[in-house]
C-alpha cells in the first residue's frame, strides 16, 4: 500500500468531533481526526514499514503520525531517526504516546532517553520519562538498575514542581509506574510520591488539573495489580 493510498483511507476515517478534541489537547492542522482503534484494520494490511512510516511521519499531519509510529520498525530506526521524530513531535501526544512508544521498543531506549530527560527541553524530557514508564510497564525488572531508577525518583523529588507541565506530568507517572511495576523499588516510590505530594499542572483557560501519584499507586494496589507488566508496549 503506497503512501497516497493511506493517507486516503486515513481521511475517509475523519471524526469532526474527534478532531475538536485533538485540537483542545494541541494538535493542529493538518489533521483529519481518526480514532486509534479504526487505525487497527490498516495497520493489519500493512504490518511493518519504515520507509512509509518515515513518508508518513514527515507529513505534519497529526494522524499520518500517530499511524507512523504503529507501522514503525523500532528495531531499525537509529538515534539520528528518534532525534528527526522528537524534532517533530509538536506536543505531548506526539512526544508521548508515538516517539516514546517506539523508542520503548528498541535497544537503544535508554540512552536515549536519558539524553533527553537531562535536555532541558520540555517534550524531549516528557518523552524521556515517558520511555521509561512505557518500558517498566512491560520489561522485566532485572533488565534495569535500581540504584539508576532510586537516583531518577531523587531526581523527581528534587525537581517536579519547578519543571515544564508536560514534564511533570511524565515525571508523575514515573513515580507511580515505579510503584507499581518495579517491585524492587515500590517502596522508594510509594516515600518519594508522598515526599511530593499534589503535582498542580496548568491548563490554558481551563482549571489546573491537580495530580497526585500517591493515591493513583495506592489504588492500583487496592486492585491487586502490584507487579503488573504489559504483554506489549504497542497495541
Amino acid at each position: 500500500m503506497d503512501f497516497e493510498v493511506v493517507m486516503q483511507e486515513l481521511e475517509a476515517l475523519s471524526n469532526e468531533r474527534l478532531k475538536k478534541t485533538y485540537i483542545s489537547n494541541g494538535a493542529h492542522e493538518p489533521l483529519y481526526g481518526v480514532a486509534t482503534g479504526k487505525m487497527k484494520p490498516l495497520a493489519k494490511k500493512i504490518k511493518k514499514n519504515q520507509p512509509l512510516a518515515e513518508q508518513l511521519y514527515a507529513t505534519g499531519n497529526y494522524d499520518a503520525m500517530y499511524f507512523a509510529g504503529i507501522i514503525a520498525d523500532p528495531k531499525i530506526m537509529t538515534e539520528a531517526d528518534f532525534e528527526r521524530w522528537i524534532d517533530g513531535a509538536y506536543f505531548y501526544m506526539l512526544s508521548d504516546y508515538v516517539v516514546a512508544v517506539t523508542l520503548a521498543e528498541t535497544d537503544i531506549a535508554q540512552v536515549i532517553a536519558d539524553k533527553w530527560i537531562s535536555s532541558g527541553e520540555e517534550l524531549r524530557m516528557s518523552a524521556g520519562w515517558s520511555c521509561y514508564c512505557w518500558l517498566l510497564g512491560n520489561r522485566p525488572d532485572a533488565e534495569f538498575s535500581a540504584s539508576k531508577l532510586a537516583g531518577m525518583l531523587d531526581l523527581v523529588e528534587n525537581t517536579i514542581h519547578d519543571s515544564p507541565d508536560r514534564t511533570k506530568s511524565a515525571m508523575n507517572n514515573f513515580m507511580y509506574t515505579v510503584g507499581i511495576s518495579f517491585l524492587p523499588l515500590h517502596e522508594k516510590a510509594v516515600e518519594t510520591a508522598k515526599a511530593v505530594g499534589p503535582v498542580e499542572i496548568k491548563k490554558d483557560k481551563k482549571k489546573s488539573s491537580i495530580l497526585l501519584a500517591s493515591e493513583n499507586i495506592q489504588k492500583e494496589i487496592d486492585r491487586g495489580k502490584l507487579g503488573f507488566k504489559r504483554k506489549y508496549v504497542r497495541c
